[in-house]
């Protein structure tokens, strides 16, 4: 008989990664949630695995689940948690599940508050290119890879490690639950002010994760972040220490560098040369060559949503990119400028996170998009609802990010009318978003 679970909150980017890959697996997978929206509705749909209908079902639970997976969409007083507690049946949350499931495993964790999802790609790549067998949980979709997640008897695994909390009930953040060989630590930019309600809370998240290290681990880490810097000189264990800094582009966009040799590349912007600098590390503590490192990652194009090219033509590129916390939102923008200086940019923001509908973290915000040359910032009245946010002022906002002319809009179709005005036919066109804008459909942007 096949082993059942159950996924509370089964449609998160990763939560349904993992439902699927243990579906795969041979385990009899169920799950429910209030909200599941693309992909993660049609590829849960695609296995057999969506549940009938929307919402919580404590008959779900019952003695004969070999355990349940808690997403942290759910809330403590979630119907089907109350019951499982009741019942007494196991509840992990996701990282504790992954670790679980890789104890023997080597364990390489990519860590820090930007650039993990592209580090982790780059991993990726450069190792399924190498034929090195290997398991992963990613957070983007990668060309290549059908699943963001894999569990299999592989003795490698590489992980995107999250600092945010595990789940209602698991407090800890989810790299505390990884314990690596290997990690990485990119840099330090406070996010998630409701959970970290200071930015000293937050940084204390890494400084704890580097100081539970076990002996003799590797930390590579980002000398040009001072963030992390001080991080790194605050810790006294028995560790060895890597660092890195951003590789050295040609002054052809094509080409990097490095030990006196020329290598081809696909990415863009100085962030990616330094998120390349950081795969560099980690593959060579795995036994690849820089050499083998270079050849396999000159046709990496990006993470799905990381800087993604979505749509081209004579006039403009349009571009899709997961960047919603101050740091990230500023590195994405001058990164488009830096590669594609001689077009005006049009950079377009969502609100979707909770730090980024907060009034008291927006002022994070001044300035972070000034290699603009215009800006739209959207917020959908429905994310605040659903994350009980109260309304924000449109003025409030503009003053915020401190952009002359910037416009603030809360409508999708008014965003798409504004998108399509004849004024920006000839700019280029950034979109960052953690969320959707409101399920706009990208397509309609003329």
């Amino acid at each position: 008989m096949n082993k059942k679970v159950h996924f509370i909150a089964i449609g998160g980017a990763a939560m349904h990664n993992i439902a699927i890959d243990m579906h795969q697996l041979g385990y009899e997978v169920s799950g429910s949630d209030d909200e599941i929206y693309e992909p993660s509705l049609s590829r849960l749909k695609e296995v057999g695995i969506l549940p009938d209908k929307m919402g919580w079902f404590p008959e779900k639970i019952h003695n004969a689940l070999e355990f349940i997976v808690l997403g942290m969409h759910a809330k403590i007083d979630n119907p089907e948690l109350i019951r499982a507690k009741e019942l007494g049946v196991v509840v992990y949350s996701y990282p504790e599940l992954v670790y679980t499931l890789s104890m023997n495993k080597k364990r390489v964790v990519v860590a820090g508050s930007h650039g993990k999802t592209t580090i982790t790609s780059m991993i990726l790549h450069v190792l399924s290119k190498c034929n090195i067998d290997f398991d992963y949980l990613v957070g983007a979709q990668i060309v290549g890879f059908k699943n963001m997640v894999r569990i299999s008897d592989a003795p490698l695994i590489v992980l995107e490690g999250d600092e945010y909390l595990s789940s209602p009930v698991d407090l800890r953040p989810k790299i505390h639950h990884y314990h690596p060989h290997i990690t990485v630590l990119t840099g330090i930019a406070w996010d998630h002010i409701n959970v970290f309600p200071v930015y000293e809370d937050y940084k204390k998240v890494f400084l704890t994760y580097i100081n539970n290290l076990e002996d003799n681990a590797i930390v590579i880490y980002n000398e040009e972040d001072k963030e992390v810097a001080s991080v790194i000189h605050s810790t006294k264990k028995n560790i060895r220490y890597i660092p890195y800094r951003t590789l050295q582009r040609l002054d052809s966009l094509d080409f990097i560098e490095y030990d006196g040799e020329k290598f081809s590349i696909s990415v863009i912007g100085n962030h990616n040369l330094s998120n390349m600098s950081a795969a560099m590390m980690v593959c060579k503590q795995l036994g690849i060559s820089e050499k083998d490192f270079f050849n396999s990652i000159a046709d990496f194009t990006g993470a799905a949503k990381r800087l993604q090219l979505i749509a081209e033509n004579n006039n403009r590129k349009i571009f899709l990119d997961f960047a919603h916390a101050p740091s990230k939102v500023n590195a994405t923008t001058k990164a488009n400028k830096q590669w594609y200086g001689d077009k005006k940019l049009l950079a377009v923001f969502e609100l979707h996170t909770f730090s980024s509908l907060d009034s008291n973290f927006l002022p994070q915000y001044s300035h972070t998009l000034k290699d603009a040359d215009a800006v739209i910032v959207f917020y959908s009245e429905h994310t605040l609802k659903m994350k009980n946010k109260p309304v924000l002022d449109k003025d409030f906002v503009k003053k915020c990010f401190q952009f002359p002319g910037m416009v603030v809009l809360t409508d999708k179709e008014k965003l798409l009318e504004e998108l399509n005005q004849s004024k920006y036919k000839d700019y280029n066109i950034l979109l960052m978003t953690s969320g959707t804008f409101d399920q706009l459909d990208y397509k309609n942007i003329q």
